[in-house]
């Protein structure tokens, strides 16, 4: 249930589909004779757009996301890589059978990486199909084309392809893997999702040194106008804006047990240093 709700709950709230139905109601109450709703809701649609669209509200955002679990030394030694779906093109993958990548690409990119680093390590690739309504190819399928590809061998990967969130990335990846006291294991996600993606498998019981990739910001964002093209800052918002709600419902249903995890916080995270 709680899958199904935030899927629709996001179809609604995420800025672009705010501007329209808020433009839609607006159009509504025009209709009816209805006025200063209509102007209500008009003003209200351009100051979503355009605060998403026109400022660096999406990277002053995501910037403390980003910040909160710095990427530590790398360990001397790792037993498992853990790498968290939402890096590849599911639909285009599903049709074409490549493997393209999306923006958040760099998880792959970064596991390959550290797969060729420490070879005897084994490659965990979770994530399934996690949209509601479209059709496409989950990245634990399409991982292995890419992967092997660049020199990982399909002994060392294990798939996990049922999950559509992270709690299910988390408790799916538990309970494949079984992790064993004193083994290191690195949990490789965009730097925005770590805070979210640490604490859930923190209290699945699996302990994960964090490794961030696929920073959005640099860091030394203030706010502004025309800071970035508005597409990009589009994106930025739809990010933050998806991640601390997600963050706020994780904790409030009990998935998670702060508001904003933070290092040390969570259980094992010590262990696995």
């Amino acid at each position: 249930m709680f899958y199904y709700f935030s899927k629709i709950f996001w179809f609604f709230i995420q800025p672009l589909n705010l501007t329209i139905f808020l433009l839609l109601a607006g159009l509504i109450a025009a209709m009816i004779g209805r006025r200063r709703l209509a102007v209500t809701g008009s003003v209200l649609a351009f100051l979503v757009l355009a605060l998403s669209a026109w400022t660096s509200l999406g990277a002053v955002m995501l910037n403390p996301l980003e910040e909160r679990f710095p990427k530590p030394p790398l360990p001397q030694k790792v037993d498992g890589i853990v790498v968290l779906g939402g890096g590849f093109e599911g639909a285009i993958n599903l049709a074409r059978g490549g493997y393209e990548l999306n923006s958040g690409g760099d998880r792959m990119v970064e596991t390959a990486i550290l797969a060729r680093r420490f070879p005897q390590a084994k490659v965990v690739v979770s994530g399934g199909n996690g949209s509601l309504l479209f059709e496409g190819e989950g990245d634990a399928d399409t991982a292995p084309r890419l992967l092997e590809a660049l020199g990982v061998a399909a002994d060392r990967l294990i798939l996990e392809d049922k999950s559509r969130n992270t709690y299910e990335n988390a408790v799916f990846s538990r309970e494949l893997v079984k992790p064993k006291p004193g083994e290191t294991w690195l949990l490789v996600t965009s730097a925005f999702h770590m805070p979210r993606a640490k604490a859930l498998f923190d209290k699945a019981g699996f302990p994960t040194v964090p490794w961030p990739v696929d920073y959005r910001t640099s860091g030394k964002e203030g706010i502004g106008l025309f800071q970035d093209n508005p597409s990009d800052s589009l994106q930025a918002t739809t990010i933050a804006v998806r991640e601390w709600i997600g963050l706020f419902a994780y904790w409030l249903s009990g998935r998670i047990d702060r508001p904003f995890p933070a290092p040390g916080s969570g259980e094992g995270s010590a262990a696995s240093l």
